[in-house]
């Protein structure tokens, strides 16, 4: 019998996802033998930055639909009727379910759909890579499903073979990854790895950290927090990762900055309540959070979430500079997400609210960092954090799998400093904080 590698041999040996594409391991020269310059990837005056969008399949209230159709047929942005800053030059269609709208969108606008990703870069132009900028959409879509309970989205897939396109043409263009950058870390880091090498501008994560906040609660870098809980709801992956999103744009302000984690734990049903007992975590702070949400949305049920929620799941986090973060599922008391944190001895709490119809706007605040990402050449803020989350939310998925086993995470010694605004982002007028939920909009979309 041969013996199944453990997740620290994984890890060390950064073993490779089936099928992902093999990348040369010397220098990244510009032509000149060099590093190529940020100047050649700078827009021409006068026109739109033209994008890629690799993505695994466009449907109806997909994360391709949701963040492509924007693209294509603009947005309203704080209730104005806006202009995308990007044309999409190409698309690429891994899957094409029966229900697809992707083709139709791409007739309406008269984008091409190629068959594979180097044309879609290429524009047809063999060889080339004719677009200034990649966004990949590796949400949704029939996938495998792991041990672990993490769905195989391609997303490293369709990162190297972008990345060995830009190899082949000797010109490297920005890539946005939607959110978390793989299932497995050590994936991950060799995506961000590859994007250092070869200084190429990425850009990761979720919407939540640009959604509405109610109230507008923000932080200046190095504010003294001491804990933090982010609240959630729904699947243990996907939604544990837009949890652990609102965890980390908040914790990465604290003083010092971000300095990486030492140690997750997963725990379910009663042990949850359990280690709040113990000192643990601290359900003052979850108290804070859930009152924040009846203030506002009101998206939870009467009564005491610990009698409503059939079985919680906490994400225990121990922080390499002592910091505590937890992210709570509270799935069945509440339907969104909340954040609560303990600065200088007072506790501040905000509901971090998304729009649950049609247009999905807060998808609209991720398109704009998109956007800022393809006009300026800048990541608007550290794709670190998502670096973070996706190895946190891996060693979550392990410790899950494991009974609840606490899992010593070395591998996440990642330190970086966050954008100095206070709303976390080079583009703030592209966020919802601080700014009204928009009323209701009629769901009129052009494939109806």
């Amino acid at each position: 019998m041969t013996a199944t590698p453990s997740r620290r041999q994984i890890l060390t040996t950064g073993a490779a996802a089936a099928g992902a594409v093999m990348l040369p391991t010397g220098p990244a020269h510009g032509s000149d033998g060099g590093p190529r310059p940020s100047s050649e990837r700078r827009n021409r005056p006068g026109r739109k930055p033209r994008v890629a969008v690799i993505i695994t399949e466009y449907r109806r209230n997909s994360h391709g639909d949701v963040i492509t159709t924007k693209l294509l047929e603009g947005y309203r942005l704080h209730g104005v009727d806006t202009e995308p800053r990007v044309e999409v030059a190409s698309i690429y269609l891994d899957q094409v379910p029966d229900n697809d709208v992707g083709r139709f969108m791409a007739e309406r606008h008269g984008v091409p759909v190629f068959d594979t990703i180097p044309e879609a870069l290429a524009v047809g132009e063999t060889g080339k890579v004719a677009v200034d900028a990649v966004i990949i959409v590796g949400e949704h879509g029939t996938y495998p499903w792991n041990e672990f309970g993490q769905k195989a989205y391609p997303r490293r897939r369709f990162f190297d073979t972008a990345v060995a396109a830009m190899i082949a043409s000797n010109r490297f263009v920005p890539i946005f990854s939607d959110k978390h950058l793989a299932q497995a870390f050590h994936d991950a880091r060799h995506m961000y790895d590859t994007a250092q090498r070869y200084g190429i501008p990425f850009l990761a994560g979720s919407s939540l950290p640009l959604t509405w906040r109610f109230p507008a609660l923000t932080y200046s870098a190095d504010v003294a927090l001491t804990e933090a809980v982010a609240l959630g709801f729904s699947e243990i992956e996907s939604y544990g990762f837009h949890t652990l999103e609102v965890l980390q744009c908040m914790a990465e302000r604290r003083d010092g900055g971000e300095r990486g984690v030492r140690s997750v734990q997963v725990l379910r049903g009663g042990a949850v309540w359990d280690a709040a007992a113990q000192g643990r975590w601290d359900a003052t702070l979850m108290d804070a959070a859930v009152d924040a949400i009846r203030e506002n949305s009101g998206r939870v049920a009467d009564g005491d979430v610990r009698d409503n929620t059939p079985e919680p799941i906490a994400f225990l986090i121990e922080y390499t500079d002592g910091f505590r973060g937890t992210a709570l599922l509270l799935h069945g008391a509440l339907s969104t997400f909340a954040y609560a944190g303990r600065r200088g001895g007072a506790v501040e709490s905000a509901e971090f609210l998304l729009e649950y119809s049609w247009p999905y706007g807060h998808f609209t605040f991720l398109d704009r960092q998109i956007e800022f990402l393809a006009v300026h050449g800048t990541p608007p803020y550290p794709v670190e954090r998502t670096l973070l989350t996706t190895g946190i939310l891996d060693a979550a998925m392990h410790s899950d799998h494991q009974g609840g086993t606490l899992i010593e995470t070395p591998e996440l010694d990642i330190s970086y400093r966050p954008v100095e605004n206070p709303e976390g982002t080079l583009d703030p007028s592209g966020t919802g904080i601080g700014h009204e939920l928009p009323p209701p909009s009629p769901d009129e979309r052009p494939y109806d």
